[in-house]
């Protein structure tokens, strides 16, 4: 069941691409809007119900909150910065090396391993995933191919501090103080880089609104929430799924009859996930024991 929850949370975040497919802002403004939005529904539900826990959390519980909203918003605008300098196939398939560095960073700092079938199922779903973007055609040049990387390696960050610090803080809590640093981030990287909040028309707002409830709520919260539970490698390759979403939406509401190798690989990437689901893999400690020697208490309630 919870992975199936998962599943439905990469469904959220799939429907970005029919969301922004009608926005006439830029895309790091549309950031600035979902982690705005995503940040004020949550944080007065944390403030309510959430004001004893928030008292309890530790100087470094609150540090990591904040560098995991840091590198969520580093990767958003890595990700558009690379498609500056690239193609949205050759960005999206370095973005999605993401499994390659999270697998590393879990082993290193934990011991969290993969399986043998859940390494097969991760080569898998990114063999399809290359298959669906290569519709699109790959080019572009070297620094925007570095760039990318580097968004991946960001969102890997975020993932791998969101599988240590949710055995120990709730979902609600611990999305809402990432948001709310994520859009704090957003925000100084666009006044940085003179791209315009304001000035855009009420609909970009409301695809703003949309990308905070379906992508961010409904979609990263989910994975956050599943970190809990699953292994933060498993949640990344859950993601490769995304564009198969994607293409779903595409058909239903654009019309959109994706190509035959999209098909193909989305198949290809559907075997890949469900190989990493049924994987057992081992660990020598577990991840809310350890960063490095440094111990974490888990909460009883945190959901």
């Amino acid at each position: 069941m919870k992975k199936l929850i998962v599943l439905l949370g990469v469904a959220g975040v799939s429907v970005s691409a029919l969301l922004v497919r009608y926005s006439t802002a830029p895309s790091l403004t549309l950031v600035v809007y979902r982690m705005a939005f995503a940040a004020l529904l949550l944080l007065p539900w944390a403030g309510a119900f959430h004001r004893n826990e928030l008292r309890r959390l530790r100087f470094r519980q609150l540090l990591l909150c904040g560098v995991s909203g840091l590198f969520l918003g580093l990767h958003f605008f890595a990700y558009f910065a690379s498609l500056q300098y690239t193609s949205i196939a050759s960005s999206v398939v370095l973005v999605d090396t993401e499994v390659f560095w999270v697998a590393g960073l879990m082993f290193l700092l934990t011991g969290e391993r993969v399986g043998k079938w859940g390494a097969l199922g991760i080569a898998l779903a990114f063999a399809g995933s290359i298959a669906v973007v290569l519709s699109e055609g790959v080019g572009g040049s070297v620094k925007g191919g570095l760039i990318a990387l580097a968004g991946a390696a960001f969102m890997a960050v975020y993932t791998v501090i969101g599988r240590l610090l949710r055995r120990e803080v709730s979902t609600t809590l611990y999305t809402a103080l990432v948001y709310g640093a994520g859009f704090l981030t957003a925000a100084a990287l666009a006044l940085a880089t003179g791209v315009p909040l304001t000035g855009w028309g009420r609909e970009d707002l409301w695809i703003g609104l949309g990308l905070a409830v379906f992508c961010t709520l409904l979609g990263h919260s989910v994975f956050s929430w599943g970190l809990k539970y699953e292994k933060a490698a498993y949640i990344s390759t859950v993601k490769f799924l995304e564009p198969v979403f994607a293409s779903v939406w595409g058909i239903l509401f654009l019309q959109e009859i994706p190509p035959l190798s999209t098909v193909l690989g989305a198949l290809v990437i559907l075997g890949g996930v469900a190989l990493c689901a049924w994987d057992g893999g081992t660990g020598r400690r577990s991840p809310e024991k350890s960063i490095r020697g440094c111990r974490c208490q888990t909460g009883k309630k945190s959901v």
